[in-house]
């Protein structure tokens, strides 16, 4: 796309600002900027949510409990492993984040968990994947989403450490598809003179990206019908777990969800219920108070909070969710060029666009609320210390025989 052809395709989309600065780029810096906005999906900024979110008619969701589990164990899992054997389920670990939070520079997968040896947090949760895979006899498909940040260290770290003994043609790596970033008008920012600034498209993006890598030809080809997509925060995330397959096909529901009953009404976790008849995730500010701490027989009645480990069905993506997932606006500090000049905000001065993986879960229609042991299975990482820390991740570690 040359000049004339991107001023003419911007001025259509009010976005021509974007070429202010051409005449100052050089001829390259001027190529770069060309080739951004022909990549740039100016089309998300059709699709905003920008309505104030009216929650519905909020009941509580029925769940297969740990007392559920373990009466049925046997049976879920027999289902489940044939499909494993089978080849019909495959992993997706989203691995896009950062370790900023953590005071740690570099991909959040490659956080150091160890104290007296090296075990970082992608061998944690290869490990876990190692032993269903000896169960099951067959070795499982893993997709890895990094970002466009860190995809070069994360793809170099896995080849540094042998892939942790995993087989290297059944890990595929790809990069989370971006979306413009833009202020509270809707114009797209710079991120640098000839740069448009972008941003990952959210946590909803997965599957999108997924399949814009072209990596939905290894799908198709090794007739993967089921995809349980996990998020890089939890060290103590079991993926492709035998019983959780089992127990969402028995129960022909369109995908699962892990979850794990909260400690308190409190507790700052999303909560799996029912909006207006279908499943849905409200994350804990959403939730009515009354609601919050609504009990019965000393019990909270909306206790069911979700672990960013999901079962979703392939078929049922494809014929759902095409073009459908809004995209959400997040308030954000975001550096962009301003009269000539980079600047960085302290304040928020517009939008990143994102998706949600909870509005996928909407547009499927069922889903299946899976109860898991907490101290088994629930150990985020999301802070250096206190609540969700590298200290109560290592404790829990440590709990569960895990030599640190």
């Amino acid at each position: 796309m040359n000049y004339e052809r991107s001023k003419l395709y911007l001025k259509e989309r009010g976005q021509e600002h974007l070429l202010n600065y051409y005449n100052e780029l050089t001829e390259e810096e001027q190529a770069v900027l060309l080739k951004d906005i022909e990549d740039t999906n100016f089309s998300v900024l059709k699709r905003l949510d920008k309505s104030t979110k009216k929650t519905g008619k909020i009941s509580p969701v029925s769940a297969v409990t740990v007392q559920d589990i373990q009466r049925r164990r046997l049976q879920f899992e027999s289902v489940g492993l044939n499909f494993l054997r089978e080849g019909k389920v495959a992993a997706v670990l989203l691995a896009g984040g950062q370790g900023s939070r953590l005071g740690y520079e570099g991909p959040k997968g490659t956080f150091d968990m160890g104290v007296t040896r090296k075990l970082s947090i992608f061998e944690l949760q290869m490990n876990n994947l190692i032993s269903v895979a000896e169960k099951a006899g067959r070795h499982i498909h893993l997709f890895v989403m990094t970002s466009v940040q860190n995809n070069d260290e994360t793809v170099k770290f896995f080849e540094e450490n042998n892939y942790f003994g995993y087989p290297h043609d059944l890990i595929h790596f790809f990069i989370q598809d971006v979306a413009p970033t833009c202020d509270f008008d809707g114009k797209v920012f710079l991120d640098k003179k000839n740069r448009v600034s972008l941003a990952p498209n959210g946590n909803g993006g997965w599957y999108s990206s997924l399949v814009n890598s072209g990596l939905a030809r290894v799908m198709e080809r090794e007739n993967i019908e089921w995809l349980n997509v996990y998020g890089v925060d939890n060290v103590l995330q079991k993926m492709c777990d035998p019983a959780f397959i089992g127990a969402t096909v028995l129960k022909q529901c369109r995908c699962g969800a892990k979850v794990v009953s909260k400690i308190s009404a409190e507790e700052k976790v999303g909560v799996i219920c029912c909006e207006d008849g279908k499943p849905t995730v409200l994350e804990y500010f959403e939730m009515p108070e009354r609601l919050k701490t609504k009990t019965r027989k000393g019990e909270l009645v909306y206790r069911f909070g979700v672990t960013l480990n999901y079962l979703f069905n392939v078929n049922d993506l494809n014929l759902t969710l095409s073009g459908r997932l809004p995209y959400h606006l997040a308030e954000k500090a975001i550096p962009h060029v301003e009269n000539g000049e980079r600047i960085i905000p302290q304040q928020p001065c517009g939008y990143k666009l994102e998706t949600l993986v909870v509005d996928m879960i909407k547009l499927m229609g069922s889903c299946l609320a899976y109860e898991v042991e907490r101290d088994k299975e629930f150990a985020p990482v999301k802070n250096l210390t206190g609540v969700d820390s590298v200290e109560t991740a290592r404790e829990l570690l440590i709990k569960n025989g895990i030599k640190l």
